[in-house]
C-alpha cells in the first residue's frame, strides 16, 4: 500500500493501493444539506482581477472577437514562459497558468489542419510565419490532411451538402475528460511509475497491431506527463508529489486541465465533476485552521476565472456552426452517490456562486446532476442562480448514474464519460431531414440538385402516402447511417495517429472504455412532417425538371411538444430506428455507439442547407434545436413541451438528449420564493419522467430584443444564455443566431 505524508487524515485503502479517485472521494468527503448563507463574497483580488479580465473582454469584442493571437510558436506544453492576467496583479492571482503568455492570446495549433490554423489567423488579420506551412505540409503530415486523403467522393459529397456537418476533421476531437483530480491526489512521479508499470506489462511476446499501436500510446503519455511537470515548473511549482494543501489541490489540479488545453483544440474541452474531490482538501485545511471561507471561495473563482479565459483560434465556418466562441469547460456539480448520500458539498455551493461573485458567464459551463432526492437548500440555491443567470444546465442523475456510475463527467455539452475510464470519439451530426427529402427525391439534394444518397426510385406522385414514404426514409437511414460511421471510423483513425490526445489520455487508465458518439438534428422537423403526412394532406410541389421543392399541407395534424402521443409515438419510433442501424456497423476500435439529440447551434447552418418539409417549415429557415419542439408547434405551455420530450428514452441516446427551455419570469410566479419553488417543481416533476436534460432561461423575448439592438448597454456585456447545449454570451452571438433564439417559444404559462 502507497503511503504520501500529503495523505495525512485521509480514509480508506483501495485508494492507496491503484489510481481510484473515486475510492478516494467515497472515504473521505462531507455531504453538505445546509443553505447558502455561508458563502463568502469576492475578495479585493478577485475583483481587481475579474475588473482586469473584463476590461480585456471588451477590448477583445472591440477587435472583432479576438484580442491577439500566436504567430510564432507551436503550441506545446513548454512552448511559453509563464503568464499572468496582469504582470502588476499576479501575485494576486491564487491559482496561475494560461494557455499562451499573454491573457486571451489564442494558441498557434496545427496538428489538426494547417490550413485552418492559418485560415483563423489570416480571418482576424494576422500573418503565421509562412515556414509553418511548409513544415506541416511537406515535413509533418496534419490530421485533416490525413483525412482527406482517406475521404471516398461519396464522403466528401455529403460533407459539402450537409447532410454530415460540424465532422471533427480539421481540429482537435474534444470530448475527453482527463482525470484532473490525479495530478492532485497522487502527484506526477507516481503517475508516470503506474504508466511504465502498464508499459512493461503490454503486450508481452505478441506484437500485434493493437498492442504496437498501445505501446506507442503508452509511452506518448509518459512523455506528457513528464512535460506537465516542465510546465508546471515554468511556474515555480514542483508537482512531482501529490498536493499538501487546498490550494495546491486547486493549483495542481489546474495544471492538469491546463496540458490539455495547451494540446488539444478540440470542440469540447471539459474540466469534469471536481467539486466534491477539491471540497475533501478544503476541509481539512479549516478544521487544520489554516484556510478562511473567504480564502476557500477565493480559490474557486480564480479557478473559475481561468476556466473563463479558455479560447481556441477558429474560423469563420467553425463560428457559424458553433456560434458565440464556445469552449465548453463543462464542470459538474450535485448527483448522488451509489451508496445513497448526496455527494452535495459547501464547494457545490461556491462554485455556483461564481456566478454571483464574478457575474454570470459560459464558461465554465455548469451543470447540475439534478435528482429529486438532493437536497431541497441546494435545489433552491440552483434554482435561484437559474432564475439570476440563465447560465446552468440539469442533467438527470438517476439516468446516467445506473449507466455510468457516481463518478462520472460530462464530456461536452449532455454526454456523460466515467471519469478516467473512459473516453469518447465525438463526431458531429446527420441531418436527419435532409435525408427524409433524399428519401422523397431518390437521392437528389434539392439544393444542390448533386446526387449525394444512392439513386433510388423517387416518390412520383402528387401526394404523400405514408407507407410508401416510410418505406423509402427506412432505406435511405439505412445508407445515412453506414455512412455516417464509415466517416467518423476514417476520423477517429486519423486523430489517434496524427493528433493523439496524451495529456488527456495520460490521465485516464490505460485500459480504457471507448464510445462512439454520433448525433441527430431536423428531429422534431421529420417527427412533424411524418406525422402531417399520416394525419393530414400534403401535395408536393415540383420545380422544372420534376424535383420536389416544397409541399403544401392541408388539415390538422398533431406536433411534437403537445404531450400527444401520436407525434411523441413517431419521435420515439425515430430515435430508435436510427440508433438501431447505427449499431448495425463496426465502429473503430471496438467502441460502443451512441448518439444524441442535440445541435449546439449548428441548427442554423443545417437550416440554410434544408429545403422545405411538410410540417410547414420553409426552405432555409433554421432547424429546431437539439430534441426540442419546432418553433410554434408548441401550444399547450411549458409542461406539455416538457412532458412530450421526456418520453424519448435516455437508453437510445445515452451520448443525450438536449432540451432548451426559455420561461417568462411571470409565467413561474410573482416573487422570488415563488418562482424558486416553481421551478424546482418543474425540473422534479420533469426528471421524474426519465427525462434527461434541460437548459433553462428565465428572461422574456422582450430582453433578448433590446440587447441585439443595444449590445453596447453595460447591462448586456455579461448576458448569459442557455442555447441547445451550452451557455453563451447572448451579444456574442451572430445576428442570425440572435433571431433564431428569440424565434423559439419563450413560455407564458406553464
Amino acid at each position: 500500500m502507497m503511503q504520501k505524508e500529503q495523505w495525512h487524515g485521509f480514509e480508506g485503502r483501495l485508494w492507496k493501493e491503484e489510481i481510484n479517485v473515486r475510492d478516494f472521494i467515497q472515504n473521505n468527503y462531507t455531504p453538505y444539506e445546509g443553505d447558502s448563507s455561508f458563502l463568502a463574497d469576492p475578495t479585493e483580488a478577485t475583483n481587481q482581477l475579474w475588473g482586469k479580465l473584463q476590461e480585456l473582454q471588451k477590448e477583445e469584442r472591440a477587435k472583432g472577437g479576438v484580442l491577439d493571437m500566436e504567430t510564432e510558436v507551436v503550441s506545446s506544453l513548454t512552448a511559453y514562459g509563464p503568464g499572468y492576467i496582469c504582470e502588476e496583479l499576479k501575485d494576486k492571482e491564487q491559482v496561475v497558468g494560461l494557455q499562451t503568455d499573454k491573457p486571451l492570446k489564442r494558441a498557434f495549433m496545427p496538428f489538426g489542419g494547417i490550413k485552418m490554423a492559418e485560415e483563423a489567423c489570416k480571418t482576424y488579420g494576422y500573418e503565421p510565419n509562412p515556414k509553418f506551412h511548409k513544415i506541416f505540409t511537406d515535413y509533418h503530415k496534419t490530421h485533416n490532411q490525413a483525412v482527406f486523403d482517406a475521404y471516398t467522393p461519396e464522403m466528401k459529397k455529403a460533407r459539402h451538402n450537409k447532410i454530415l456537418t460540424g465532422l471533427p476533421d480539421t481540429y482537435g476531437r474534444g470530448r475527453i475528460v482527463g482525470d484532473y483530480r490525479r495530478v492532485a491526489l497522487y502527484g506526477i512521479d507516481l503517475l508516470i511509475a503506474m504508466k511504465q508499470d502498464d508499459l512493461a506489462n503490454c503486450g508481452y511476446g505478441s506484437m500485434r497491431d493493437n498492442v504496437i499501436r498501445q505501446r506507442e500510446e503508452l509511452a506518448e503519455q509518459i512523455r506528457a506527463l513528464k512535460g506537465m511537470k516542465e510546465m508546471a515548473a515554468i511556474y515555480g511549482f514542483d508537482i512531482s508529489e501529490p498536493a499538501k494543501n487546498a490550494k495546491e489541490a486547486f493549483q495542481w489540479l489546474y495544471f492538469g486541465y491546463l496540458a490539455a488545453i495547451k494540446t488539444q483544440n478540440g470542440a469540447a474541452m471539459s474540466v469534469g465533476r471536481v467539486s466534491t474531490f477539491l471540497d475533501i482538501y478544503i476541509k481539512r485545511d479549516m478544521e487544520a485552521g489554516i484556510l478562511t471561507e473567504e480564502e476557500a471561495q477565493e480559490l474557486v473563482d480564480h479557478m473559475t476565472m481561468k476556466f473563463r479565459m479558455v479560447k481556441f483560434a477558429r474560423i469563420p465556418s467553425y463560428n457559424q456552426l458553433f456560434s458565440g466562441d464556445p469552449v465548453w469547460a463543462t464542470l459538474e456539480v450535485g448527483g448522488m452517490g451509489q451508496d445513497g448520500r448526496s455527494m452535495v458539498t459547501k464547494t457545490d455551493y461556491r462554485f455556483l456562486h461564481t456566478l454571483e461573485n464574478m457575474g454570470p458567464s459560459p464558461e465554465p459551463n455548469l451543470t447540475v446532476l439534478y435528482t429529486e432526492r438532493l437536497p431541497k437548500n441546494f435545489k433552491d440555491y440552483a434554482s435561484h442562480i437559474s432564475i439570476e443567470t440563465s447560465s446552468i444546465q440539469y442533467e438527470n442523475d438517476d439516468a446516467m448514474r445506473p449507466v455510468w456510475g457516481d463518478d462520472y463527467s460530462i464530456c461536452c455539452c449532455v454526454s456523460a464519460t466515467q471519469t478516467g475510464k473512459e473516453m469518447q470519439f465525438f463526431g458531429a451530426r446527420a441531418n436527419l431531414a435532409k435525408c427524409l427529402l433524399y428519401a422523397i427525391n431518390g437521392g437528389v439534394d434539392c439544393k444542390s440538385k448533386d446526387q449525394v444518397g444512392p439513386a433510388y426510385t423517387p416518390i412520383t406522385s402528387e401526394y404523400l402516402d405514408y407507407d410508401e414514404v416510410m418505406a423509402k426514409y427506412d432505406k435511405m437511414m439505412d445508407w445515412l447511417a453506414g455512412l455516417y460511421v464509415n466517416v467518423l471510423n476514417l476520423i477517429q483513425y486519423m486523430h489517434d495517429k496524427y493528433y493523439y490526445e496524451a495529456s488527456q489520455m495520460a490521465l485516464i487508465d490505460t485500459d480504457v472504455r471507448r464510445t462512439f458518439a454520433t448525433g441527430i438534428a431536423g428531429f422534431s422537423h421529420v417527427v412533424d412532417s411524418l406525422s402531417a403526412i399520416k394525419y393530414a394532406k400534403v401535395k408536393t410541389i415540383r420545380d422544372e425538371n420534376g424535383l420536389v421543392v416544397d409541399f403544401e399541407t392541408t388539415g390538422d395534424f398533431p406536433q411534437y411538444g403537445n404531450d400527444d402521443d401520436r407525434a411523441d409515438d413517431i419521435a420515439v419510433w425515430l430515435l430508435q430506428t436510427f440508433m438501431k442501424k447505427l449499431k448495425k456497423h463496426h465502429t473503430y476500435r471496438e467502441s460502443e455507439p451512441t448518439t444524441s439529440i442535440l445541435t449546439i447551434t449548428s441548427n442554423v447552418v443545417y437550416g440554410k442547407a434544408t429545403g422545405a418539409l411538410p410540417d410547414g417549415r420553409k426552405a432555409g429557415a433554421p432547424l429546431s434545436p437539439g430534441a426540442n419542439p419546432s418553433y410554434g408547434a408548441e401550444q399547450n405551455g411549458l409542461l406539455a413541451s416538457l412532458n412530450s420530450v421526456a418520453k424519448l428514452p435516455y437508453e437510445w441516446a445515452l451520448d443525450g438528449i438536449s432540451n432548451t427551455q426559455t420561461i417568462n419570469p411571470d409565467a413561474i410566479g410573482h416573487t422570488p420564493e415563488e418562482r424558486i419553488n416553481n421551478l424546482v417543481n418543474v425540473m422534479d416533476g420533469y426528471f421524474s419522467q426519465g427525462a434527461h436534460h434541460l437548459n433553462v432561461n428565465v428572461f422574456g423575448t422582450e430582453k433578448l430584443l433590446d440587447a441585439m439592438e443595444h449590445p453596447e448597454k453595460e447591462e448586456y456585456a455579461n448576458f448569459t444564455i442557455r442555447v441547445s447545449g451550452y451557455a453563451v454570451k447572448f451579444i456574442d452571438l451572430t445576428r442570425e443566431q440572435q433571431l433564431d433564439v428569440i424565434a423559439r417559444t419563450c413560455h407564458d404559462r406553464m
